[in-house]
């Protein structure tokens, strides 16, 4: 149950700073295309999208994405809502990584490849790991419970969406830089990425039982099978194999380990 403690000044303040926080991380990407500043998203990704792609389809995710986190930011400030152990433990990473994910928008624009690794990795780690710590709460919720649909699903399915994306674009800069290593083809390091990738997904969801996260990474996965069907269909075939595992995999783990949580 969410709990109804009120929030202390201290408290109320860091809402403020996850609302402030959402706002930028929506408006940075609408501001940029807008005006029209450095770069697009998909500009970005051209340079070096030869070893692993995914469908620009895909990243219509990001609608989805933002709503939830606009949701999540504006109960922040509501005067109903209490102050809940999932609230008080997910708010400063999730105003790290808000923030990340609008400044990763403004690297992209100007170019800085090294620095979009370093901030999408960041931004994954600082909201992956304290989800990880307090997936025994997140799983405790009730299946209506507010916190479960206004704070768990929002961020869990941002951090899945970065669980692809965050791969995703170390190997484009790679590839952009010629700096893959030799030790594996392209298409070797493109495998072992999805690979890897679905590993995490399927372990993170094993700790978690939502299947707020593992969606948005089979979703990712099933772009990268559309993208590279045509030029590499063993990676493609890959990444399906992948997107169908994690896709399995969340809703038995969801479903059959915690009956009765989730279940409509």
């Amino acid at each position: 149950m969410s709990s109804i403690i009120r929030p202390t000044p201290a408290q109320r303040t860091r809402r403020m700073i996850v609302l402030l926080a959402a706002l930028f991380a929506i408006a940075a990407p609408i501001i940029q295309n807008l005006a029209g500043l450095g770069l697009t998203q998909a500009e970005f990704a051209a340079d070096g999208n030869t070893t692993l792609r995914v469908a620009g389809y895909a990243f219509s995710i990001w609608g989805l994405l933002y709503l939830g986190l606009l949701a999540y930011a504006v109960r922040q400030v509501l005067p109903q809502t209490g102050e809940s152990t999932l609230i008080n433990r997910l708010g400063w990473p999730s105003v790290v990584t808000l923030f990340g994910i609008g400044f990763w928008i403004i690297v992209a624009a100007m170019n800085l490849k090294a620095a979009s690794v370093i901030i999408i990795f960041a931004s994954l780690i600082a909201l992956l790991v304290p989800l990880l710590v307090f997936g025994g709460t997140i799983q405790a919720l009730g299946r209506f419970d507010r916190d479960r649909m206004l704070t768990v699903w929002p961020l869990a399915g941002l951090a899945g969406w970065l669980t692809v994306a965050a791969p995703l674009n170390l190997i484009t800069t790679a590839t952009a830089f010629d700096a893959l290593p030799t030790t594996l083809t392209p298409t070797g390091w493109a495998v072992a990425a999805v690979v890897i990738t679905a590993l995490i997904a399927i372990g993170v969801t094993a700790r978690l039982r939502t299947l707020a996260y593992p969606l948005p990474v089979a979703w990712g996965l099933l772009g990268a099978f559309v993208a590279e069907q045509p030029d590499n269909p063993a990676l493609a075939f890959t990444a399906l194999a992948a997107a169908i595992l994690v896709l399995l995999a969340g809703v038995l783990l969801t479903f059959r380990l915690r009956p009765g949580v989730e279940r409509g």
